[in-house]
């Protein structure tokens, strides 16, 4: 049974299912030395020079999933020790450069980098290249490749670079902690924090106690996640872990939706406030448009002070596909609503870590969200929603025109022509991850095929309206 993309994944979820495990029986150390040794032995065989550092690296990955270091505010962070295997050269010429007449790499180049021995093979001047990739695409031999490591590769905003040791090392200035790099990382060098023992705690503390209840709210792309099992099994998974209850973040959707449309016509520019990736992008790389940020909370924040308002002693624990989620959570006017954030991954863990099979389980329903809350999961669900308020309410003279924005560089993009003055839209959604929340760094999986799972997911909403989900608040 497949329940990860990756091996590394796997580790990962190893991991923290071994610290959870002994958080539950109370036997945790502070230290918890001993789960190395339960899951690398030495008779496992070892990606590394030896099996004594295999266990060191996984002693890194312990501190990780115990909540990381404390004197880093991000939630990303660079395991060093394990962060040692891929090249870091940049742009170079391989052997495949035939010395060829057209030269065609030199002439695309603008920096004057490239020069040519006399057999007329290409070189490639470090100190004057760019990096720009210019020269790779014009080879008619492909002889001009690039050696930028996957973590580079995959954080488009440029946050990391090469420390002095060949490490990585995140610009925490410009990070968003959208957890790109997480995913991509062939060897597990980068994580994200696990705030897993405060979720158990919480549980535990909420156990025979009527001073509060535990509330779940689980965001929409939980419907494309654990494939091996139904979603009502999923969801009465959380119910025996010791939840009181399980929430659609959908719900909070909805309600975002609604008033986001509504300071859309009283501003007639807004860029949308759900995806905290996207959020902390505007805050460090485009300062000057701060102000059009909506000021709507998110539908995880949304739905949680709903719920705070009702049971005004309650805890409450998001799970989803987002790293970012790790930082908004702490934001001081978030965290008085939301106690926790875990992923899809850390939630996989925690089923495994009290032997529970979710199959065995019966179903329990989700059905208090609209299907337009329930595609906020995907890419331009926002927008949609948007135009559903817009014709419900019966409101004619004015248009949204959004620029849905799939990814952190279709955001630069649109900013950018914002920022220009050149934008031909009203309303920026912007999501952090390809896809949207379906290709967020903490799924168990992530494909095409999870577009479509959220989109059957919201045709089977009861609430047939955004207007006759939120009426149920009232």
């Amino acid at each position: 049974m497949r329940k990860f993309d990756t091996k590394v994944q796997h580790l990962k979820y190893k991991v923290i299912r071994e610290v959870a495990r002994q958080a539950w029986a109370g036997t945790l150390t502070e230290n918890a030395i001993d789960i190395p040794k339960t899951i690398i032995s030495g008779k496992t065989p070892t990606y590394r020079c030896c099996v004594y550092k295999e266990r060191a690296i996984v002693t890194e990955r312990v501190k990780m999933a115990m909540g990381g270091h404390p004197e880093n505010p991000n939630v990303i962070e660079v395991i060093d020790i394990a962060c040692d295997e891929c090249p870091t050269g940049g742009y170079e010429v391989t052997d495949a450069c035939r010395g060829c007449l057209a030269h065609r790499c030199e002439d695309v180049c603008k920096r004057g980098a490239l020069t040519f021995d006399h057999n007329h093979v290409a070189h490639i001047d470090k100190s004057k290249c760019i990096e720009c990739g210019a020269c790779a695409k014009v080879c008619p031999f492909s002889a001009i490749v690039s050696r930028t490591r996957p973590c580079q590769n995959a954080c488009k905003i440029k946050a990391i670079s090469i420390n002095e040791d060949k490490a990585a090392a995140i610009d925490n200035n410009k990070c968003i902690s959208c957890g790109a790099c997480v995913y991509q990382c062939p060897f597990g060098a980068i994580t994200e924090k696990s705030f897993i023992l405060d979720v158990i705690d919480i549980i535990k503390k909420s156990e025979n106690n009527t001073k509060y209840k535990t509330y779940a709210v689980v965001a929409p792309s939980i419907s494309s996640q654990f494939t091996y099992a139904k979603l009502g099994q999923v969801i009465t998974g959380l119910k025996v872990m010791g939840f009181h209850s399980v929430v659609e973040a959908a719900l909070g959707a909805d309600i975002v939706a609604q008033d986001e449309t509504k300071e859309l016509m009283e501003k007639g520019f807004l860029t949308s406030s759900c995806c905290p990736g996207f959020v902390a992008y505007i805050e460090k790389s485009f300062p000057q448009l701060k102000d059009h940020i909506s000021h709507n909370p998110s539908p995880m924040v949304a739905i949680s002070k709903f719920i705070k308002s009702q049971e005004p002693g309650a805890k409450i624990v998001f799970i989803g596909p987002c790293t970012a989620k790790k930082m908004e959570f702490q934001r001081e006017n978030v965290r008085p609503y939301v106690d926790s954030v875990i992923t899809f991954e850390e939630l996989q863990s925690l089923y495994d870590s009290l032997d529970m099979d979710i199959r065995t389980l019966d179903e329990t329903a989700l059905d208090n969200a609209s299907y337009f809350g329930r595609i906020f999961a995907r890419c331009g669900g926002l927008s949609e929603s948007v135009a559903e308020v817009l014709k419900e309410e019966g409101i004619t003279d004015f248009e949204v025109k959004p620029a849905v924005c799939d990814g952190i560089e279709a955001c630069k993009i649109a900013l950018l022509k914002k920022s220009k003055g050149v934008l031909d839209a009203n309303f920026i959604e912007g999501m952090a991850c390809l896809g949207g929340c379906i290709g967020g760094a903490g799924c168990l999986t992530h494909g095409e095929k999870n577009k479509a799972e959220v989109d059957k997911y919201g045709r089977e909403a009861l609430e047939k309206t955004i207007k006759d989900a939120v009426s149920v608040l009232k």
